[in-house]
């Protein structure tokens, strides 16, 4: 975000470095990837190359849990996702 554009979080993020798996076609595909930032509601994930990935999907964390995600913006091999179940 730049100084013009408002931040619409409702919750601080914090910084982070961890790996997860994105969970894909009912669980028959996965991609790996790393969280940058994460918070109670969200994340910021990055990929080691450009994906296209679907709207929804699951998201599987190194400690084996796992959160529903909804992208709310892309950017290239970045994204930021909103957890749909707590």
């Amino acid at each position: 975000m730049n100084e013009t554009t408002p931040n619409r979080r409702v919750q601080g993020r914090v910084r982070a470095l961890k790996g997860a798996r994105i969970l894909l076609n009912n669980r028959a595909s996965a991609l790996d990837c790393t969280i940058r930032n994460l918070s109670d509601t969200g994340a910021k994930i990055a990929l080691s190359t450009p994906t296209n990935l679907p709207d929804e999907f699951s998201l599987r964390f190194e400690d084996g849990r796992e959160r529903q995600c909804i992208v709310r913006w892309r950017k290239l091999s970045e994204f930021g996702v909103e957890f749909l179940t707590l």
